[in-house]
Parts: structure tokens; C-alpha cells; sequence
């Protein structure tokens, strides 16, 4: 328990004697005194009481202490902590008479000394510390901590030379005395004198060769790796330097220079030969950190060399692809986007005809890389597979985009050469040619890929091109040769239903999407589009029925049960709506579209508590996050609504879900700034949506052909509401 009665008669005690202090020193006789109010405060505040309890701690641990350096005064620690034990107590005086004794006892130990030196102001400090010096000269920390006391630069560097004088091969006393340096040629001195005393330390050595002209620089490396043979820096600094030589003048001949850079990757094989036959064994792991640094320091060319020399060791034979792609893989997500490359690079060398390999090095430029880098890797890329259908339509489509279309498309004749029968190429040079307004083209395209590719796809894509140009009695045409190829195909039983619906010819869709449910029972947009067809016609009852009959061919699907939600309510009958969403989440109990609906559809005040059961069963779905970002919205809680905007489009299957950027483009326009806007649109056009109920109904309309993302993003976020 705290004494209340000692504390106050302690108090009254500080303060008689405050009192008799200042009497003493009375301006006048009589009543002016020289006492500062605010300073005299002040000194009270500063005082700490103890309490009882820590004044009993106290006299223990002085009695222990007292106990251990009368037993063992030769125990230095013991002298130190007494003497904390008494500055904690306050009193100094004690504090310092003790630290004496111990520095009698203990002369050799340079931590009593040290002590002794922080328990007294600076200049008795100084006076301790050069007696400190006379028993324990050899101790660097000694000297270090009597230059720290001067405030004086010489007198530092008076007292530093003096150390070095004492103990000339300390490495620390030297860098000390060299950072003190304010000219590069004194340091340079200093430096060549501290190399010639400790030949083994290899920070010296580095140390004095950044100070040096290139050509003293190289000699000094020589000299340093004469003298540490085992030292990895050394061979490194070396070949940084002939780097930083190379690249010195921009106005060098790119032969010179290449020639020049030729000479880093030669030294680094050499380094790794040398230190091996000195018996100095780096892992790959320490090789590649040491690449990292290489250029984390600016050196790309001498990261570059250490990859090359060392990515394949210690590394079996049929792990060496494997091993390698994860290399680049983790030195990219730490930001290492030189080392990524270096490795993939020698992984390309080693396995030029792997496919996937030259798609992460095109993946890695485009993110990383200038337009140049990846096209020169796509050109390789098709030269050494040119039976890979992607990496010629990334080749295209990165020139395309960079507004050459000449290019793109000498791209796609050559990838013709490659694979005549690649349905993927054709349909990107007809894809080409639409945009860039050449339709003549792009249909004899069409035409001569259906005899020579002559896919389903190709087929659908013709009669979707027909259509998108108003040909509707070419398109259907089209879709009536195409069924009798591939009547299983139910994209085509769609576009012709859907020609048929917008000529209102509404018994001829009909019999389309029949037809089409009759060949592709499993195909759920089939039953989607008969039963909007049923709705738009004014018989919700046989729409109903369809998608009744839709979900016992095909159980557990939301989407179908999503649609009966819907026919419900446009119907008007909230209640069966409701009814029949429950029915879904019975049978699709992690539905992500069911569960946002079921949140939609409660009272505002129980959303919340809605959304989190749909969070949980849910297993965090994107449709999920984005109802709950919207709620976070409804509610004003602008910043949380922009995290969970931000969480339903992380991964890239999330990213693929155009309406997810709509909702979030609209928000920002909203609340956000111009910038945040920017972001979305960029983010969105980098992540480049295919999918979404509204994104896929603006994508597919015919007047939005040739729009890009940007455009359809703007225009989804117009529409959702």
C-alpha cells in the first residue's frame, strides 16, 4: 500500500530545503527573494518519490550488491551494476564513488571505464577515459567513446590518429577515421596506409577502390584479390567496375561497348572458378542475393553475369526448369525484375522450345519492360515455337496496339505460314480487319477459314459478323449451313433465336431455342434466352415452366434459379420471389448470385448481418465482397466501401467480372477524386473483363462492336442502378 503520509512528509521536507537554498542567496533584505516560480515548479515536478515498497527493493539489491563486490571485487559487472542500482536510487555521488572504486579494482575492464565516463559530466569524462587509456589501451571501444566526447572535428581526428597509433589493425578506428575525412585525396591516404597495415580486410580494400580514377581502381581490386583470394566482393567489385566502365560513355561504338560488357560475364565465370579452387563454396541462394544486389546497386550487366554463371548449380538435371521458373517467379515478387530476367533468359538458352518459358518472359516484359524488349521477345519467342498460337497473337496484338497495324498484320500472315489450320489466327485477322474498318477484307477472311479451318467457332463467328453488319437473311443463312456441321454447337441455336427475336418473328425463335434445348439440354443460357422470349412475348407462366423444366435437367444452378427469381418479380409477386430465392439457397447453399439477391431483397436494417452470413457460406465469393462494398456505400463509409471494392476484383478470375469495375467506376465518380477514377479505368482495362450480366449485355450488342474496355466500362457503370 502507498504511504500517503511519508510521501507528504518527504515533500515538505524537498521543499524547507528549497526554501533554505533561496533564503541564502535573498536579494535584499526582507521579503524579495530571487526565487523563479516557474522554475522552482518545474525542480518539484522532476523529483521521484518511491514508494515503500520500492525503497525496501532498493535497500535489498544495495545489500546484495554490497555483498558481491566485497566477495568478488575483481567481478567488474558487479561494480557496474552497484552503481546503476544507485543512479536509479538517485544518488549520484554514491553512484560515482562506486564506479571509482570499481575502475581501482577492475582496471583492465574497459566497461567499468566506460561507465565511470557516462556517470560523469564531459570533461571529467575525458579525464577518466585517458586514464581508461593508460591500463586498457588496446580497447577500441574506449578510444571511440573519448572521440565522441569531443565536439572538435581535429580533436576527434587528434584523438582517432592516437588510437590507430595503439591499435593499427583495428578496421573500425580506421573507417572512423577515414569518414572524418573531409577530402577524398586525405581519405584516399588514409585508406592506402590502412590496407598496407590490415591486408585481410576486404572493406578496406573496397573502401580506398570507390575512391580511386577507374584505372587506379582496377589496380587496386588486383592488388586486394592478391591479397584475399577467398573474397567474392572483390571479384564482384571488379566486374562492376568494368561495367560502370562500359556504360561511362553514352557516344562508346555499341561494338566497343559490348565488347567492354563481354569482360564482366568473363570475370564473374573466372570469380566462381577461382574462389572453387580456393576452396570457397557459395550456395546458389548466396549467389542469387548477391545478383540482387548487383542490381539494387545499378548493375544490371553484373547481376546478369552472376546468373549466368551460377543459376545451374547445385541443381539436377530434370529440376533445372522447374527450379529456374521459381527463381524468376520470386525474384520478381520481391521487385528483382533484372534478376527475373537474367534467369529466365539462361532458362530460354537452355530450353528454347518451351513454350510456357517465352510466355512468362513476354509476361514479365509487358509488365516490367519497354514496348521494344517485348517485341523482341515475342519475335524470338515465334521463332523458336512456331507452332504456338499465343505467343503469334500477343506478338500481333501488342502491335496492333502500339498503332501499327501493318505490322500486326505481317505478324498474322507469317503465324498463317506457321499453323494454316489455327483457328485462334484466323479469327484475330478477321478480328483485325473489322476494326480497322477493312469488312471486305475481314469476310473473305471468313469465308476462306471455313474451308480451310472450318471450326464451329469460325462458323459462329461468321453469322455474329453478318449480324453485327444488319446481313440478317446472310447471318441466318449462315447458322442454317453451320447447324447441319455441328448441330450440338448451341451457340448457334442462340444467335439464330436472338436474329429472330429482334425481326419479331417471335414463333421462329421460339422453335430456334427449342430446337436448341432439344440438342443441348446442359447449355443454361439456351433456357435463360427461351424464357426471356416467353416473358418479352407477355406469357410468364410458359417462362416459368421453362425454367421449372431447366432446373430438373440441370440441378443446382444458380444461374437458372437466379432467372426464376426474376421472372417472379417482374411478375409482381414479392412473396413467391421470396419463396422461391429460399427454395435456391436450399439447393445452392454457396451460391455467391443467390445470397446477393437474398441481401437485396432484406429490409435495410438486417443487410448487414445478411451479408455476413453470405460471407461465410459463400466462402468470401467476389459477387459477395462487391454487395458488401455497395452496403458500405448505401451507408456513406466511403473508405470501407473502397477496400471491399478494391477486394472483389483481387485475383484475376475476379478481375474477369466486368460489372464488379462498373459498380466501382460509379462509386468513384461519386465520392472519389479524378485520380481514383483514373486508377479504376486503368486497373480495369489492365485486367480486361469479359464477364458480368450487365457487361456481357452492353459487350454482345451489336452497336458496341470495336468499343474498347474504357469505353464499355463507362458505359456500364451509365447503366447499372
Amino acid at each position: 500500500m502507498t504511504n500517503f503520509v511519508e510521501i507528504g512528509q518527504a515533500r515538505d521536507k524537498i521543499l524547507s530545503l528549497k526554501l533554505d537554498q533561496i533564503s541564502g542567496t535573498s536579494t535584499t533584505s526582507g521579503l524579495a527573494t530571487s526565487v523563479d516560480p516557474k522554475g522552482y515548479l518545474t525542480s518539484l515536478n522532476s523529483v521521484v518519490l518511491k514508494t515503500e515498497a520500492e525503497i525496501g527493493d532498493i535497500k535489498r539489491a544495495r545489500m546484495l550488491f554490497d555483498s558481491l563486490v566485497k566477495s568478488n571485487p575483481k567481478h567488474s559487472p558487479g561494480w557496474i551494476a552497484a552503481a546503476c542500482l544507485e543512479e536509479h536510487a538517485g544518488r549520484m555521488v554514491a553512484a560515482r564513488k562506486l564506479i571509482k572504486a570499481g575502475c581501482e579494482q577492475c582496471p583492465k575492464s574497459d566497461d567499468v571505464w566506460l561507465e565511470a565516463a557516462r556517470l560523469h559530466n564531459n570533461d571529467d569524462a575525458k579525464v577518466i577515459l585517458a586514464n581508461a587509456v593508460q591500463h586498457v589501451g588496446q580497447s577500441v571501444k574506449i578510444w571511440l567513446a573519448a572521440a565522441d566526447l569531443e565536439q572538435d572535428v581535429k580533436a576527434k581526428k587528434r584523438v582517432l590518429r592516437k588510437a590507430l597509433e595503439n591499435i593499427p589493425n583495428s578496421v573500425r578506428l580506421w573507417k572512423e577515421t577515414v569518414n572524418l575525412e573531409e577530402s577524398a585525396t586525405d581519405a584516399r591516404i588514409l585508406l592506402s596506409r590502412a590496407v598496407e597495415v590490415i591486408p585481410l580486410s576486404v572493406e578496406l580494400w573496397l573502401a580506398l577502390a570507390r575512391l580511386e580514377t577507374p584505372e587506379r581502381a582496377k589496380a587496386v581490386l588486383n592488388k586486394a584479390r592478391k591479397s584475399v583470394p577467398t573474397s567474392h566482393e572483390i571479384w564482384i567489385a571488379a566486374g562492376r567496375l568494368l561495367e560502370q566502365e562500359a556504360m561511362s560513355d553514352p557516344d562508346k561504338p555499341t561494338e566497343t561497348r559490348n565488347k567492354e560488357l563481354d569482360m564482366v560475364d568473363k570475370t564473374i565465370e573466372l570469380a566462381v572458378r577461382e574462389l572453387r579452387r580456393h576452396q570457397v563454396l557459395l550456395t546458389r541462394e548466396q549467389w542469387l542475393k548477391e545478383a540482387e544486389r548487383c542490381e539494387s546497386d545499378g548493375s544490371p550487366r553484373t547481376c546478369e553475369a552472376i546468373i549466368k554463371a551460377t543459376v545451374s548449380m547445385e541443381v539436377e538435371e530434370e529440376d533445372r526448369l522447374d527450379t529456374w521458373v521459381g527463381d524468376a517467379e520470386s525474384a520478381e515478387a520481391r521487385g528483382m525484375v533484372g534478376t527475373a530476367r537474367a534467369v529466365l533468359a539462361y532458362a530460354l538458352k537452355v530450353f528454347p522450345d518451351q513454350r510456357n518459358l517465352w510466355r512468362k518472359a513476354a509476361d514479365l516484359e509487358k509488365a516490367h519492360g519497354t514496348k521494344e524488349s517485348l517485341d523482341a521477345i515475342l519475335s524470338q519467342a515465334v521463332h523458336y515455337c512456331p507452332q504456338a498460337e499465343v505467343l503469334w497473337l500477343m506478338s500481333a496484338k501488342e502491335k496492333w496496339l502500339a498503332g501499327d497495324v501493318p505490322a500486326a498484320r505481317e505478324v498474322l500472315e507469317k503465324a498463317f505460314i506457321a499453323n494454316p489450320e489455327s483457328e485462334q489466327i484466323w479469327l484475330a485477322a478477321v478480328k483485325l480487319e473489322a476494326e480497322n474498318g477493312e469488312l471486305g477484307v475481314a469476310r473473305e477472311l471468313l469465308v476462306r477459314a471455313r474451308t480451310v479451318a472450318d471450326t464451329e467457332r469460325i462458323w459462329m463467328k461468321s453469322a455474329v459478323f453478318e449480324r453485327q453488319q444488319g446481313q440478317y437473311a446472310a447471318a441466318l443463312e449462315t447458322v442454317s449451313t453451320a447447324l447441319t456441321k455441328f448441330p450440338k454447337f448451341a451457340k448457334l441455336y442462340m444467335i439464330q433465336g436472338q436474329i429472330h427475336q429482334m425481326q419479331k418473328k417471335f414463333p421462329s425463335a421460339r422453335a430456334s431455342y427449342a430446337a436448341g434445348l432439344k440438342a443441348c439440354p446442359k447449355e443454361i443460357t439456351l433456357w435463360v434466352l427461351a424464357s426471356k422470349l416467353e416473358e418479352l412475348d407477355g406469357k410468364s407462366i410458359k417462362a416459368r415452366a421453362l425454367l421449372e423444366k431447366g432446373r430438373l435437367v440441370n440441378p443446382a444452378n444458380e444461374v437458372l434459379w437466379a432467372e426464376s427469381v426474376g421472372v417472379e418479380e417482374r411478375s409482381g409477386g414479392a412473396a413467391q420471389a421470396k419463396a422461391m430465392l429460399a427454395r435456391g439457397l436450399q439447393e445452392c447453399p454457396s451460391s455467391g448470385l443467390l445470397w446477393s439477391m437474398s441481401i437485396w431483397a432484406e429490409p435495410r436494417p438486417t443487410r448487414k448481418s445478411r451479408s455476413v452470413d453470405a460471407l461465410k457460406k459463400s466462402k468470401d465469393n467476389p459477387l459477395i465482397t462487391c454487395t458488401v462494398a455497395r452496403l458500405f456505400w448505401a451507408e456513406r463509409k466511403i473508405e470501407k466501401a473502397r477496400q471491399w471494392f478494391s477486394r472483389s476484383v483481387t485475383t484475376e478470375q475476379d478481375k474477369d467480372i466486368g460489372d464488379h469495375w462498373g459498380w466501382w467506376l460509379k462509386f468513384e465518380r461519386q465520392h472519389g477524386t479524378p485520380e481514383y477514377v483514373e486508377e479504376v479505368v486503368k486497373q480495369c482495362v489492365a485486367g480486361e473483363p469479359h464477364h458480368g450480366s450487365v457487361w456481357q449485355s452492353i459487350a454482345k450488342d451489336d452497336k458496341n462492336v470495336g468499343k474498347g474496355v474504357k469505353e464499355m466500362l463507362e458505359m456500364v457503370a451509365d447503366v447499372l442502378q
